[in-house]
């Protein structure tokens, strides 16, 4: 699941850098790598150095995406001295498909699910999340556009909605030659939480996969749905935390 989605979108790009993955074209850059990095000292510094630069001549911010179980132990203090900022730690959650679809999903009244494709329809997702999070998110309309078009397949898209209104939206990333898929989303305007919008994504989500032969479903949970996820199955497996260097913010180790 660390490695590079099957199909990149049109104008993003998948390079390697000695154990990284390195994703450029997105809205901003990101960097993952396996469980051992196998570099220590000095020769991390200079890889973590060496991607800060990179970015850094395209004008971009970066992610570094880590994990807790990930060595070297000092990745993190390491990625801090070169200037990456910590963002909020999120847990990784592992469910099974087949279980999580025979939960029916149960919407307060007034709201309909509908997966949707439209180029209009996931740009209002995006000006859902942007009014949810206080900041523009007009990127994740780009991206999610760009997604569907490069590879329809790949990502199955839904929105909840009341009265015309977004008032929730998630997506699903199946990645071929694994037995995965990737819960993503599920953001919800604060008038409609805690009514059950949030688990009837997730239901009929886990449905699709379960019906595309998807054992598990994975999760990167913020602190708000990872107790939802776990009372419905998910069990916990490490947490992840992204680590990220925005220009400006040039720091040296």
């Amino acid at each position: 699941m660390r490695g590079a989605p099957p199909t990149p979108p049109v104008g993003v790009t998948y390079e390697k850098d000695g154990p990284l993955l390195r994703i450029v074209g997105q809205f901003r850059g990101f960097v993952s790598g396996p469980r051992e990095l196998g570099l220590e000292g000095a020769e991390l510094d200079r890889l973590i150095i060496r991607q800060r630069d990179f970015f850094a001549g395209r004008g971009e911010a970066v992610e570094w995406k880590t994990r807790s179980h990930d060595t070297p132990a000092d990745l993190t203090t390491r990625l801090r001295a070169a200037g990456f900022v910590a963002e909020d730690r999120e847990t990784v959650l592992i469910g099974r498909a087949a279980d999580m679809a025979t939960q029916e999903p149960v919407l307060p009244a007034g709201v309909s699910l509908r997966r949707v494709t439209a180029d209009a329809d996931l740009r209002r997702i995006a000006a859902m999340e942007s009014a949810v999070w206080g900041q523009d998110w007009g990127w994740l309309a780009d991206d999610l556009i760009g997604r569907v078009a490069a590879a329809p397949d790949e990502i199955a898209i839904y929105v909840a909605e009341a009265d015309g209104e977004v008032v929730s939206a998630a997506w699903l990333a199946f990645r071929a030659g694994t037995q995965f898929a990737s819960l993503w989303g599920g953001s919800t305007l604060a008038a409609w939480r805690g009514r059950g919008v949030y688990r009837a994504l997730v239901a009929t989500r886990a449905a699709l996969a379960a019906a595309r032969g998807v054992t598990y479903l994975h999760v990167d949970a913020s602190d708000d749905s990872a107790p939802i996820l776990r009372r419905l199955g998910f069990t916990a497996v490490t947490t992840t935390t992204p680590y990220v260097w925005t220009p400006g913010d040039r720091g040296r180790p």
